[in-house]
């Protein structure tokens, strides 16, 4: 497997998912707009859960409507994110390998994003993430060398930018969404914001 791009919009949504919950594990879907082949760009994300993760159904349900919502609109789900409750435990849980494993089925170059906590801290110079990469039928830690985030100074500012300003309350998971039918989950909003935020010369936000 070859390199991933994290874009703007991706990286800052899962930031703000996880800060919205910081006592919850949280957990969500990787988009890609890019056609097939070459290196693997995430060019959005889509928040799922802030509360029991294993739950099946509710998991199945968001698989399913996410997929319609990606056909309809070019894109196609290419991997999986989460961040443990722990702040300390970055180790994929057996349901974020299952989830994972389920998106493989249907993307050969599915990447499973850990989201490290004890990372999150908005003066860290560093990407607070690990990824995984399936070789053999197995999830191994990717090469750092092969993760890519544009722009990363600017990336880190918008995220900070947008947690200080409160922004991150506009985020709405599949969880909020359940709970209430009139929430987007696909947060059109929050990424007109993170749109507005970002330089023209940022060429993936």
């Amino acid at each position: 497997m070859g390199e991933v791009e994290l874009s703007c919009r991706a990286f800052v949504k899962m930031y703000l998912h996880a800060c919205l919950y910081p006592r919850c594990s949280i957990n969500g879907l990787l988009l890609s707009s890019s056609s097939a082949g070459g290196a693997v760009c995430v060019t959005d994300c889509v928040p799922l859960l802030h509360s029991h993760l294993p739950l099946a159904l509710t998991t199945q349900l968001a698989l399913t409507q996410v997929d319609v919502w990606c056909s309809q609109s070019q894109q196609r789900i290419v991997g999986y994110y989460q961040a443990n409750a722990l702040v300390f435990c970055k180790i994929p849980t057996p349901c974020a390998l299952k989830i994972t494993d389920k998106i493989a089925e249907q993307f050969d170059n599915a990447v499973l994003l850990m989201v490290d906590g004890s990372k999150m801290s908005p003066d860290y110079r560093v990407p607070p993430i690990v990824m995984y990469e399936r070789k053999d039928s197995k999830w191994i830690l990717k090469d750092k060398h092969t993760i890519m985030l544009r722009q990363w100074e600017e990336t880190r500012a918008i995220a900070s930018q947008m947690l200080e300003s409160g922004d991150h309350v506009l985020l709405v998971d599949f969880d909020s969404h359940l709970d209430d039918i009139t929430k987007d989950w696909t947060n059109q909003k929050l990424n007109t914001k993170i749109a507005e935020l970002a330089s023209p010369v940022n060429g993936n936000i």
